[in-house]
């Protein structure tokens, strides 16, 4: 800024911060009274406007030039325009009230044709936001992201500053409806466009699972090119020989947050790509080389584990950590222990993780704090009945020297350890009361509480508990704490061990109350109560005992003195007096109820970034992570629509919340079916119907090949084949197009998935060039019998989003075996399998051909086309169809079944019957039956 240049000398000349001060201020003067000349010329105003942006980025609060930047924004020339944005930019919050008249600015340039302004207008959104501003502009940023004329780097910069609003305000952000838009462009032909969605795909992903399942098989697909293809620009994405590897962590981590993938195609596809980077194990060259190396290896190892702990690449990534964990690297040695945490939190059995157990206790003692929290979080989730004894040593040594921030969780988690893992629980009470002595302070209520509930309940335990408190309160020094534990435990069980030598009640008093002197007010409460369980079992001691209620009677603590006399009143009852011995008596067993160290360390955590996948704690807290997850993933509706979590639909301000007079009718609304709309999961289309489509539909449910779909940009063809319970169906997509095809989508939905169930062994290409095709292959077993066919879900772009949703025909038919009888085989046949319930009957309306007949032919084709026989010679009348057949599923097996169709003239109706040699197929069969015919 050429025009700014004497005056931010200066600045600079000024020697103290006074003669700085007056420089501004007289600068300041000098541009107020320009400001109020009206003929300011747009230089000046560019000028005036960058210098108070100056002395405001200095940390000079500014009072004018906010309405000139605004003016700005609507010049033509693009230093002007860029001026105004940048003081906007730093000058306006995101409450401040001038942002409602930069919003048109900002969209008019949205719209503009000119990249570099977009990108100004992106800025601005991305840095200050704001709810009215994010809710106005928000579809403005999707389509100029989506456009096919935005250049690439206006994507990359839309996607990112569209992240950073539904970060802060998701509620205006529809993601679901623009899920299959956003996802496509993660075949974008631009790495720098790919990253920038990944990281947009990543976080939505997290919130909406369902609706973006279908970026996993992109991410495979990518991570293959990637990896496996070195299908990218060399020169512009190669990381000192590494593709993109912020591109990779980013994929990587998207795998995580779905199950290991069920289809054998992109699930062979993602361990070819996780093997190719577990042996990439070259030696860093540099800083930068090294940090990029790891990033993925170890991004690719979680994604193994998280995969399957169980294959062989988990245990090659078992070796690989146990090796990292001596790094002399810091960053290495750090995430080899957060990954091994992963594992152990996966992993069936801990033997690979217990073998390093040495190398994992010293690193408690790294010199880096972050690693030291690793590895007391690798020691806990590693921590089992075997190994509990020495880890809890270990870390209860460590305990005394550890760093201040640690030792809260390290008490909570050697409590927990200590709990879940004890085999004695002697050993149980000397560790807790140990931790507890060592910890002091940095022990919470939570852990005293929980040893109490456990003494209480476990009555072996009392006398040696009560004991070992009683040699606590003798030694010199004693944490309040412990002071509780043994005044409840005392009060309860001290009468257990009042006949041992050195543990009579005296004993136990003087123990006691010269301990209470340097309580607070709690704790000698707490001791009152012990007291007056003493006056009730221990009378040797009750004048002493009673003379301390007297002093606590004139106490100026109002509990302690309101305590006092009213045990005082009690102990003075009469001896024959049963109330001091029934109120007074034993406490009974607690409930048993969860641990609450668990809800403490849980919170303790929290959620920051990306979520994890997996939590610290092993096994068994991954698997009651995993319950509590999927019960806070979504809500089910009453017509069992999924819909989002309340978390994200929540408003963030009184801006976006329901405008007066609104709430009602939201309320009235609330109880009604929405379910006839237009699905908004993004996860796949309405299935089409017209009578063309249905048409080729119903022609290949009597064919194994042929033409599904057909129109002037696409064609979906497909040939399959049938055997038994299995079949094989090849899907083929034609472009007719003058130009490639791009971000092919795939996706097949089965209503059913339990009963028919599939495999994609083949997926197809993302890009169909034109005139050119490419193949999905399916395989499918029918399990049990079902109704609903499954359904495919094509998206693809040509300049635009094109969506289709197509029946499959993979009916129940298909998995049926004509059998041919002789006509004595069927009669005997059908007497063997006799009437109900193995025998179905319904009599349905048909129509008479144009002559006034039955159509006979008609009836026998589709009858044959079903893959039943057709039997001649076994019924009399001619009229009459008679079939039989055999239904393939996996799961119970074949049967067969024998159908008769009787159809009658002079009625217009016709009798089906079917009988089949499994009572559960008969009612199935004879209703998909009767459907044909009534379809045809």
């Amino acid at each position: 800024m050429p025009f700014c240049s004497q005056f931010i000398a200066n600045i600079r000349a000024a020697r103290v911060g006074e003669a700085e001060r007056l420089a501004i201020n007289k600068e300041m003067a000098n541009i107020r009274t320009k400001f109020a000349s009206p003929n300011l010329s747009a230089y000046d105003r560019k000028k005036y406007v960058a210098k108070i942006a100056f002395c405001f980025i200095m940390g000079y609060k500014q009072d004018l030039g906010h309405m000139e930047a605004i003016q700005l924004l609507t010049a033509q020339k693009y230093s002007e325009k860029q001026i105004g944005y940048l003081a906007v930019t730093l000058m306006l919050t995101e409450n401040s009230d001038l942002l409602r008249l930069v919003v048109n600015s900002i969209k008019k340039d949205l719209d503009d044709r000119w990249d570099v302004v977009n990108c100004l207008a992106l800025h601005t959104i991305a840095n200050i936001g704001g709810d009215e501003m994010a809710e106005a502009l928000a579809p403005d940023v999707h389509k100029l992201m989506i456009s096919p004329t935005s250049n690439n780097f206006v994507k990359k910069k839309a996607a990112l500053a569209l992240l950073r609003v539904y970060r802060k305000y998701p509620q205006v952000v529809p993601a679901q409806e623009w899920a299959l838009r956003i996802i496509s462009l993660m075949d974008d032909g631009d790495l720098g466009v790919v990253v920038a969605i990944a990281s947009l795909v990543l976080t939505l992903a997290q919130d909406f699972p369902e609706a973006y399942e279908t970026a996993y098989e992109k991410a495979a697909d990518r991570l293959h090119k990637l990896v496996i293809g070195r299908n990218y620009d060399t020169r512009l994405y190669d990381y000192y020989k590494i593709p993109s590897p912020w591109l990779q962590v980013k994929l990587l981590k998207l795998l995580q947050y779905y199950p290991p993938p069920e289809d054998t195609a992109v699930r062979r596809m993602v361990e070819q790509v996780l093997a190719t980077l577990l042996e990439m194990q070259e030696i860093p060259r540099s800083v930068q080389h090294n940090n990029a190396l790891h990033a993925v290896l170890f991004e690719a190892i979680n994604t193994i584990i998280h995969i399957d702990a169980r294959s062989m690449l988990a245990t090659q990534s078992a070796h690989l950590l146990g090796r990292f964990l001596s790094s002399k690297e810091t960053n290495v040695r750090y995430l080899a222990l957060n990954t091994m945490a992963h594992l152990a939190a996966r992993a069936e059995t801990l033997d690979p993780i217990k073998k390093h157990q040495n190398t994992i206790i010293m690193s408690l003692r790294d010199k880096d704090i972050s690693v030291r929290r690793r590895a007391l979080d690798l020691l806990y989730s590693m921590c089992d009945v075997d190994n509990a004894q020495v880890i809890v040593g270990e870390l209860l040594n460590y305990l005394k020297i550890a760093d201040y921030g640690l030792r809260e969780e390290m008490v909570l988690k050697i409590a927990i350890c200590c709990e879940k893992f004890a085999t004695e629980y002697k050993w149980y009470v000397d560790t807790i009361l140990e931790l507890i002595s060592a910890a002091g302070d940095y022990v919470g209520d939570e852990v005293w509480y929980r040893v109490i509930q456990i003494v209480t309940n476990t009555e072996d335990l009392q006398a040696y508990a009560a004991h070992t408190c009683f040699n606590y309160l003798k030694s010199p020094t004693c944490h309040e704490s412990l002071v509780k534990i043994a005044g409840y435990i005392l009060g309860e069980y001290g009468h257990l061990i009042a006949n041992e030598a050195g543990c009579s009640p005296y004993e136990q008093f003087q123990a006691l109350h010269a301990k209470s002197n340097f309580c607070n007010a709690n704790t000698r409460a707490l001791i009152l109560t012990t007291y007056i369980k003493w006056v009730n079992v221990f009378p040797e001691i009750k004048p002493q005992l009673m003379t301390v209620f007297d002093r606590y009677r004139h106490v100026l603590d109002s509990e302690l003195q309101q305590r006092a006399c009213e045990y005082l009143a009690m102990a003075e009852r009469p001896e024959d007096d049963d109330l001091l011995q029934t109120v007074w008596d034993e406490m009974p067993p607690f409930p048993e109820r969860e641990s609450a160290l668990m809800n403490r360390l849980s919170k303790k955590h929290g959620d920051t970034g990306d979520r994890r996948t997996w939590i610290v704690g092993g096994k068994e807290a991954m698997k009651d992570a995993q319950v509590t997850r999927m019960k806070s993933l979504k809500r089910v509706t009453t017509n069992g629509t999924p819909t989002s979590s309340p978390a994200r639909n929540r408003p963030h301000g009184a801006a976006t919340g329901v405008p007066n007079g609104t709430t009602d009718i939201m309320a009235a609304l609330a109880g009604l079916d929405m379910s006839g709309g237009p699905s908004v999961n993004g996860d796949h289309t309405p299935v089409l119907r017209n009578p063309d489509i249905d048409a080729k539909y119903q022609k290949l449910l009597y064919s194994d090949s042929g033409i599904l779909y057909d129109d002037v940009q696409f064609t979906v063809s497909i040939k399959s084949d049938y055997r038994m319970s299995h079949g094989r169906m090849r899907i083929f997509f034609h472009s007719k197009l003058p130009t490639p095809l791009d971000a092919l989508t795939t996706t097949i939905k089965s209503a059913e998935h339990d009963h028919l169930t599939f495999d994609i062994r083949q997926i197809p290409s993302t890009t169909v060039e034109s005139a050119g095709h490419t193949m999905l292959e399916v395989e499918f077993e029918c399990k049990e019998f079902f109704t609903q066919p499954p359904t495919l879900h094509v998206s693809f772009l040509t300049g635009s989003l094109t969506t289709l949703g197509l029946r499959l025909p993979v009916v129940i038919h298909k998995f049926f075996e004509p059998i041919q009888l002789e006509p004595q085989d069927f009669y005997m046949r059908w007497q063997k399998i006799g009437g109900p319930p193995r025998e179905a009957q319904v009599f349905f309306p048909i129509v008479l051909n144009k002559r006034g007949d039955v159509d006979t032919l008609g009836q026998q084709a589709i009858v044959t086309g079903a893959r039943i026989r057709c039997l001649e010679g076994v019924d009399p009348n001619l009229v009459n169809t008679v079939g039989a057949g055999v239904i393939y599923t996996s799961a119970t097996g074949k049967a067969g079944f024998l159908v008769r169709i009787e159809p009658s003239r002079d009625e217009k109706k016709c009798r089906l019957t079917v009988r089949c040699t499994s009572d559960a197929f008969a009612p199935s069969l004879m209703e998909y039956i009767r459907g044909l015919l009534t379809a045809k």
